[in-house]
């Protein structure tokens, strides 16, 4: 292939790169307030203006379009949820980080219906198929890294040694996604509070020094 040939092709796959970010920051919008039944390579075609036989070109069905949501969301929340928290050290802080980034990333919108994996799985958790199973690998993920966290808190000991890390992670999540549940539904920003309160509670009730605990914001 000739230098031009391959300039060519390099800026027809950078076009299709764009396209696909474009249509996926749309999608993840749409599905985190509608659900991922909402979308289709027709209506996005339309709303961004594209050609539908372009769109299909780059994911070849809606179920690919939704896996390929699903995939996108999850980018999003570990660069904002995630990622951040990591900047802490191992152990009771970087477990607080952890709920803090959490808390922030639902209030803050950054999916404009909250949580993005707390509306979607809530849509799909009693069905059978592809777009299922990636739902269950993300939940399953999310709670694999809180349990992580509040191992690494045990470990380094700001968590006492008896605490039942499995049990913890469940209740705080829970305190996660019922802040969410019911800000998004009542518009209630006052969830959050009340959830970092608990947060903080539960958390120095499992710590060796409570008072290494600080409040959440």
């Amino acid at each position: 292939m000739t230098g031009g040939g391959a300039a060519r092709l390099d800026g027809r796959v950078e076009r299709g790169n764009q396209t696909r970010r474009l249509v996926l920051r749309r999608t993840v919008d749409i599905a985190s307030v509608e659900g991922l039944d909402a979308l289709s390579l027709g209506r996005i075609a339309t709303e961004l203006k594209l050609s539908k036989s372009g769109v299909f070109a780059l994911f070849g069905s809606k179920e690919e379009l939704q896996l390929a949501t699903i995939r996108a969301a999850g980018r999003i929340f570990l660069d904002a949820v995630v990622e951040p928290a990591r900047q802490e050290p191992p152990g009771i802080g970087r477990v607080r980080q952890l709920c803090a980034h959490w808390l922030a990333y639902s209030e803050r919108r950054i999916f404009p219906g909250g949580c993005f994996f707390h509306g979607v799985i809530a849509e799909y958790d009693a069905r059978e198929g592809a777009v299922h199973d990636a739902l269950v690998r993300a939940d399953r993920d999310w709670t694999a890294q809180v349990e992580q966290c509040l191992a690494e808190a045990v470990d380094t000991g700001g968590l006492r040694p008896d605490t039942e890390v499995p049990q913890l992670a469940f209740e705080l999540i829970a305190f996660l996604e019922t802040a969410n549940a019911h800000a998004v539904l009542h518009d209630e920003p006052a969830a959050y509070r009340r959830a970092a309160t608990g947060i903080t509670h539960r958390l120095r009730a499992a710590a060796t020094d409570p008072a290494d605990v600080a409040a959440l914001p």
